[in-house]
């Protein structure tokens, strides 16, 4: 689509990169632009939507000091972690390799399995705001019949004040006083074992990005990321759908 709908213009969207919070001293999953923006969004009386695109089988792991990702030595896609006999595994292959203590790219202990769960999210957002009233959206919140719509009803009455949830919150949302997106762990997509991993993550925030700012009160996006220089991160958040498809194409027939 050339015109976004009533001809708004797209939101700008703020990349965070998480390895310098770290350095910092936060060690939060939400990082201070993110922080801030919630704490200016709820005081003006405006609704947010936060996505955490967790998906179980899909965790990996990555050194948050230098945001390396241990990949599968035959297939190059990230190797999925296996909490029974706390090993690696490529999904593809069959590689496997032990849990390492440390980072093999710099040697820093901060290596850990990733993948935030929409819980801890809440909970951690419960305790930051413990005013805000919050709305979760996942396949655990969702299951009953009709709940879907009554949940997506309550929060454009604005029963709610962030909207927490999947990709199910990512895209088809039109509501007005929703003036901030925050994608945490866009990662999360990122590192999928799968050839279109990057296509993914392009969609994900592309998606959960036109979904702020859509009425008359300007819109804002805040992506934490890990790996903020990877191309599908940096296309996406120019809005810049030509210059990802370019460069993705390019990657697909080299690897035919």
């Amino acid at each position: 689509l050339k015109i976004r709908v009533d001809s708004q213009p797209l939101p700008p969207v703020e990349t965070v990169d998480m390895r310098r919070e770290l350095e910092r001293g936060n060690r939060s999953m939400f990082s201070n632009a993110l922080y801030s923006a919630l704490e200016q969004t709820l005081s003006r009386g405006e609704q947010a939507i936060l996505l955490i695109n967790r998906r179980g089988y899909a965790q990996f792991v990555s050194c948050r000091s230098c945001g390396h990702v241990i990949k599968c030595a035959n297939c190059d896609v990230s190797l999925t972690y296996h909490a029974k006999g706390q090993a690696l595994v490529c999904h593809y292959c069959g590689y496997r390799e032990e849990y390492p203590k440390t980072c093999p790219e710099c040697g820093s202990k901060y290596i850990k399995q990733f993948g935030l769960g929409t819980q801890k999210v809440e909970e951690e957002l419960g305790r930051l705001f413990p005013s805000a009233r919050l709305l979760r959206m996942d396949m655990d919140t969702t299951g009953r019949k009709g709940a879907h719509h009554r949940m997506l009803n309550a929060f454009e009455r604005r029963e709610y004040d962030i909207l927490l949830g999947t990709q199910m919150v990512a895209k088809g949302l039109d509501f007005p006083n929703v003036t901030l997106v925050g994608v945490l762990a866009a990662d999360a997509s990122l590192n999928l074992p799968d050839y279109r991993s990057c296509e993914k993550t392009f969609q994900l925030i592309t998606q959960v990005a036109g979904r702020a700012g859509r009425g008359l009160k300007p819109g804002r996006v805040v992506v934490q990321s890990y790996q903020p220089g990877h191309y599908s991160i940096q296309y996406a958040s120019k809005h810049d759908y030509t210059g990802f498809y370019d460069k993705e194409i390019d990657i697909r027939s080299k690897f035919s």
